[in-house]
């Protein structure tokens, strides 16, 4: 066991206490949903300037952001200085995306140091890797299932992160319903709308089969003509129903922005364009 698993418990446990998102929903707290970018989406500024880019989001009227995997390789020490930052900007980070790795009893114990630092609460997992059957996703859901419960004895709950194959049917069935159908409940679903379009998938459809556990969504667009080269509104999406449906009984407690570049325009441009979208659409 390595250092990063023998933190203090009595201590981690005191400072979530203090963490900006309650056990219950936001959306149960207060009528105003907070609206995050997933950080992926400004990938090439964020890594030529970590601490300017997330100021110029909170600059742009973000509330929260959601790191992606890369951040698992700070220290303790850099997680520290992003949190100042954060806090001197009035932005948080409720989950961040990761890689198998840091739900394994490897690699748990750093993911837990970290965002417990960043006062996170869920760890995503962002993508399985290759997984080509079905018995291989009932093992990834094993894996959530054991990691959920190391991080709820911690205060975090685990969470899975769709891509677009987890809704292609694979033996007559698809991954998404063993994903969501073998782990545990307490184990959040955190919705790509648009990688659910992209495969012919039901954003509604799936938040009404699974009530509470879409506390975040990915917002994205997806269009026939174009993939993801579209902007929130520009779509196929049925943003009302979809809003409808995680406000009602999906328990979403923070929405985030996710765009994977429209070519028209540079990503903080693209990002700033999304948000103003957005408003127009939840509205």
């Amino acid at each position: 066991m390595n250092n990063h698993d023998n933190f203090s418990r009595r201590s981690f446990l005191g400072l979530l206490a203090a963490a900006p998102l309650s056990a219950g929903t936001l959306a149960a707290r207060s009528k105003h949903i907070p609206i995050g970018l997933e950080l992926f989406s400004v990938r090439d500024d964020l890594k030529k300037d970590l601490a300017g880019t997330v100021r110029e989001v909170a600059e742009m009227g973000y509330q929260c952001v959601e790191f992606y995997a890369p951040y698992y390789q700070w220290t303790p020490a850099e997680a520290k200085q992003m949190r100042r930052e954060m806090d001197n900007l009035g932005i948080r980070c409720y989950s961040t995306h990761n890689e198998s790795k840091s739900f394994t009893p490897e690699g748990i114990g750093k993911a837990m140091e970290l965002n417990h630092i960043l006062g996170t609460r869920y760890i995503v997992m962002a993508s399985p890797g290759p997984v080509h059957t079905l018995d291989g996703w009932k093992r990834v859901a094993e894996l959530l299932n054991k990691a959920n419960h190391t991080l709820m004895a911690h205060g975090f709950h685990a969470g899975y992160h769709n891509d677009d194959h987890e809704w292609e049917p694979l033996d007559g069935k698809k991954p998404i319903e063993i994903v969501a159908g073998d782990t545990d409940k307490n184990i959040i679903l955190e919705l790509d709308t648009g990688n659910c379009l992209a495969s012919g998938g039901d954003p509604v459809a799936f938040i009404t089969s699974n009530p509470g556990r879409i506390r975040a969504m990915h917002l994205k667009d997806w269009s026939p003509q174009k993939g993801f080269d579209v902007l929130i509104g520009e779509g196929i999406a049925p943003w009302k129903k979809i809003f409808a449906a995680a406000e009602s009984v999906g328990g979403v407690q923070y929405y985030l922005i996710e765009q994977e570049g429209d070519s028209k325009y540079s990503e903080m441009e693209t990002a700033r364009l999304s948000l103003q979208a957005y408003r127009r659409v939840h509205a």
